[in-house]
């Protein structure tokens, strides 16, 4: 398993990916997009979700494919950038066919970033506009840490941010991640530099510190944030065909790397989601094989995207907590 060219989920081809925000609210939005409609599922294993268009992801359900996903900061307020997203799809001419008309499919999860810093005092709701921002900038290459969904994300103890990371694996699937962290739990050990998810990083790419060299595993952590006012939002995506019902699994399997990178993670207080993506560019040459790699490639990426989006994430004016950089880069 090695990084692709990019090291971010636009390593898998035919995704692209924008980035919206408004430093003056303190936020922000972002859109994967895909070339062509592509399949994909949804896992939820936090206690405080905020969803759109999530339950017609069921294998069962009649939509098998959507147009994009989007991760929004602004708590229930950041469910619009994906009507933003929708409106610039139709302009576009993309959307599910029903008669004459076309209606594109946009599930999207927010976070909450409401008392971060910024000024929420809007006159009207911001984020179809940085919805629809979001989707105008979408490309191959994009920021991470202080960008997008994660601008004005935090965590336990540090600034939060937008992460990504992608693996190509040994039987040639590409498999990609895309991450918001705003947790309760802390990505990273004690008060020290080194980063829970030490063990899966490759080339150096959050630091090359490696492990903490001790762990504090007999500490009962306390929550910092109240109900509702954290979680991890991500997106895992391959270019293996894969059925919703594989997607799902997939989305399942991703959740292991976020308890890899964050502790802790999952909580009553945290609205923890994995969407998955497929783009079906590459037929799986083991059916039973392929499938369970896959699981353990995307758990590996989530947690790589998580600790990237925290390494990268920068001082802003107005925050209420330090960045990692501004603590630990000179180390």
């Amino acid at each position: 398993m090695r990084p692709g060219p990019r090291n971010l989920i636009t390593d898998v081809a035919g995704l692209r990916v924008g980035n919206a925000e408004d430093a003056r609210v303190k936020t922000g939005a972002t859109v994967l997009l895909g070339a062509a409609p592509f399949t994909a599922a949804v896992h939820v294993m936090g206690g405080a979700p905020g969803t759109r268009e999530t339950d017609l992801l069921a294998p069962d359900k009649l939509v098998q494919e959507v147009d994009a996903l989007v991760l929004s900061g602004g708590s229930a307020f950041g469910l619009d950038a994906a009507s933003g997203v929708a409106d610039g799809l139709r302009a576009m001419g993309r959307g599910f066919q029903v008669g004459d008309q076309r209606v594109p499919i946009v599930p999207g999860a927010i976070l909450f970033d409401l008392t971060n810093g910024g000024d929420k005092a809007w006159g009207e709701n911001p984020y179809k506009g940085l919805g629809r921002a979001a989707l105008a900038a979408a490309e191959e290459d994009f920021a991470l840490g202080s960008a997008g969904a994660g601008f004005g994300a935090t965590t336990a103890v540090l600034k939060g941010g937008l992460g990504s990371a992608s693996a190509v694996l040994g039987n040639g699937i590409t498999v990609g991640a895309l991450v918001a962290v705003n947790a309760v739990g802390s990505v990273t050990v004690g008060e020290g530099p080194h980063f829970w998810a030490a063990p899966w990083e490759l080339e150096a790419e959050f630091g090359g510190l490696g492990p903490a060299s001790a762990y504090p595993a007999a500490q009962e952590p306390q929550p910092v944030k109240r109900m509702g006012e954290a979680t991890t939002i991500a997106i895992v995506a391959t270019d293996a065909a894969l059925s919703q019902a594989q997607c799902q699994r997939l989305a399942t399997a991703a959740h292991d790397g976020m308890a890899r990178a964050i502790v802790p993670s999952h909580s009553p207080f945290d609205g923890d989601l994995v969407f998955a993506a497929a783009t079906g560019a590459r037929p799986l040459a083991d059916p039973l094989a392929d499938p369970f790699v896959l699981g353990h490639a995307a758990a590996a990426c989530l947690a790589r995207a998580i600790a990237r989006a925290v390494h990268a994430a920068r001082p802003v004016p107005g925050d209420l907590q330090p960045s990692w950089a501004a603590l630990h880069a000179r180390r």
